[in-house]
């Protein structure tokens, strides 16, 4: 049987290195490890389709039915809707933005790349961002989501968020399984194909069938855009990390596009973490942060966005929010000035309102640069 002294230094030796602190390095690596495979208790989104065998009048009957279920619950979403831009007492006033409210962001769509000029000529490489049918579904107050993301609210128990289920893009409700089409039941909209979770705070909830559009942003608006990497597969050195490689001629055989030493040896005489190696390149997600908004279209829902390497391939999806760097994000000295729409445009833009804003800075191509007068 141990003696007391002998477990009390044990005690002390675990305090002193605890064993479930894990390695930095191994966890970190760990949780970069891609991920193929979506959970077991994610939702089942699409179903296995089969012949049913209904008639022409059949699939029409359903059609309507299916129209008219979508469009009640979508007429009791505006009558919300309408109460929330109106003030009413069982929506209650909307609440004005303050700086540390956090705002929902949106899900768009890359598709492509386009240059711009300012006024002095200097070009500009923009990736331009498309809004897509972007609607809420749900919000979850904070004293429900909270035990889900309880080490994350930890910095901010005084005034936790809440959580806002965006949707993007209008399907079939026929090719989707009955349990996930279950989510969007009591939401007034079409099942969406693509959902994300944006964190919020409790003043700028919204009710279900909100539409988002590209006036949530201003043209100078400073936001961050959250992208998933290309899959690439398993690549070498030279394509993963940029390795020169070894001379084709002189002697070299059989090790051109080959790592060579990775100094494992000496008194280490182990692989380091971190060391630069084959393996699996891409399928990460990766954020840029401080991205300024230069332009935007009403009639199509795209904003030009100052930068030419977000993540993802053309035609993915990428979420959009604002920026939380402390000298870019609204209310800070270098940040836009103004208030920003919150917790969105709610009001359609006015019909003297341009379809198209262009930053101050730009060279506008639909106005003339060079005038001549009756003199010249």
């Amino acid at each position: 049987m141990a003696s007391f002294g002998s477990l009390s230094s044990l005690f002390r030796s675990t305090l002193q290195n605890p064993w479930w602190i894990v390695n930095p390095a191994r966890s970190k690596n760990y949780l970069n490890r891609p991920r193929l495979r979506n959970p077991v208790w994610f939702v089942k989104k699409t179903r296995t389709l089969h012949d049913e065998q209904f008639t022409q009048e059949n699939s029409a009957f359903l059609g309507e039915v299916r129209r008219e279920t979508v469009q009640a619950a979508a007429d009791r979403n505006q009558a919300n809707l309408l109460q929330l831009r109106t003030g009413g007492e069982e929506a209650g006033p909307v609440a004005e933005w303050a700086p540390g409210l956090k705002r929902t962001g949106v899900i768009a769509k890359k598709i492509g790349q386009y240059p711009l000029w300012t006024r002095n000529g200097t070009k500009i490489r923009t990736t331009l961002l498309q809004i897509v049918e972007n609607e809420v579904v749900k919000y979850i107050p904070p004293e429900e989501y909270r035990p889900a993301q309880e080490p994350r609210q930890r910095r901010n128990w005084r005034r936790p968020y809440g959580c806002l289920l965006v949707g993007a893009e209008n399907g079939d409700p026929s090719l989707f399984t009955k349990e996930y089409a279950g989510l969007f039941q009591h939401t007034g909209v079409l099942p969406k194909q693509h959902l994300c979770r944006f964190l919020v705070s409790p003043e700028a909830q919204l009710p279900p069938g909100t539409a988002l559009t590209v006036d949530h942003f201003r043209v100078g608006d400073y936001v961050d855009v959250r992208g998933k990497t290309v899959d690439r597969g398993f690549q070498g050195v030279v394509k993963r990390h940029g390795f020169k490689g070894m001379p084709k001629t002189h002697g070299v055989t059989k090790t051109h596009r080959r790592p060579g030493n990775i100094g494992a040896g000496g008194q280490k005489a182990r692989v380091w973490p971190g060391t630069k190696m084959p393996g699996h390149m891409g399928n990460r997600w990766r954020v840029l942060r401080g991205l300024q908004v230069l332009r935007i279209n009403r009639q199509y829902n795209v904003m030009w966005v100052r930068s030419s390497n977000i993540a993802g391939s053309t035609n993915g999806l990428v979420y959009v929010y604002d920026t939380v760097l402390p000298l870019r994000k609204h209310g800070a000295k270098r940040g836009p000035s103004g208030q920003p729409p919150f917790p969105t445009a709610l009001s359609p833009p006015a019909p003297t309102e341009e379809a198209e804003v262009w930053h101050d800075q730009l060279h506008d191509f639909r106005r003339l640069s060079i005038s001549f007068g009756s003199g010249d």
